[in-house]
């Protein structure tokens, strides 16, 4: 199992219950219209419904307007990354244990993966997807993704071709596990659901599209394939969601400091 050490994370963002995102594709709405790939099988609609459901994140942020500029917007001074950046250290060996903390462990972790900014790269989401996913899977999901994160899609949120913001602004995308449930576990195979927090939006002096955050479950089917946990189709759905406190929006200085200040988890648990 490996996973990219740099990638930020967060997590696909879809309407109430169950979510399940057509991909974009050349047409009559402001995304170009969607449609559902085609398939083989209902299993692998279920794993493409499953990965693609992150980009309802994207087009939810991208589809926002609005100033997210503020009155307070003091901070001057950009931070250092490279003392707070990801070691790149993995804490473990080689994959996860067969047993079901390993496979809580890898769901987490995968969903931390699944949901970084790493996904809307070509080279770097091909890897993830293929590390994560058996080779059935793989190979059912590489193109639909291909498809779905297109230029046309990544410039309707402020990313260029490669996935990169513009100079002076900080694309955040995160995905923060709260917690983890197995729901099933065998010696091969294990459903497991990961609760978590979502980040995502642009920050920068010329953002319009401030960083929000999502709550969302997001259930993962394993299998274990050649000594680790595998992924073979997942879900998600929204919440549970707690009430929200009464803590003051950060303005979006205050916000791409945090981001370049705390480089996220490359091990979720």
């Amino acid at each position: 199992m490996s996973l990219d050490d740099d990638r930020e994370s967060s997590g696909g963002y879809g309407g109430t219950g169950q979510t399940r995102t057509r991909l974009p594709e050349g047409g009559g709405d402001t995304y170009g219209g969607a449609r559902r790939p085609t398939r083989s099988s209902s299993r692998s609609l279920v794993t493409v419904v499953g990965v693609v459901v992150l980009l309802i994140a994207a087009i939810a942020f991208a589809n926002r307007g609005g100033d997210d500029s503020s009155a307070d917007d003091t901070a001057t001074d950009k931070p250092q990354t490279e003392s707070t950046a990801p070691s790149g250290e993995r804490p473990v060996g080689a994959g996860f244990a067969r047993d079901e903390q390993g496979a809580g462990s890898a769901a987490a972790n995968y969903a931390v993966t699944l949901g970084s900014t790493g996904m809307f790269n070509k080279d770097s989401r091909h890897s993830i997807v293929t590390d994560l996913y058996t080779p059935t899977a793989a190979a059912q999901l590489q193109g639909a993704m291909d498809q779905a994160y297109s230029e046309d899609f990544l410039s309707k949120l402020g990313l260029d071709a490669n996935g990169q913001a513009p100079e002076g602004s900080t694309f955040v995308s995160r995905t923060i596990p709260v917690g983890t449930k197995v729901e099933q576990f065998s010696d091969s195979s294990a459903k497991v659901a990961v609760w978590y927090m979502g980040l995502i939006g642009m920050s920068g002096e010329a953002s319009t599209d401030p960083v929000s955050s999502t709550w969302k479950t997001w259930t993962f089917d394993l299998q274990w394939t050649a000594g680790d946990w595998k992924i073979t189709a997942d879900s998600q759905k929204d919440g549970p969601a707690p009430v929200p406190g009464d803590d003051r929006a950060a303005s979006s200085d205050e916000i791409s400091k945090a981001i370049e200040e705390y480089g996220g988890f490359t091990y979720a648990r």
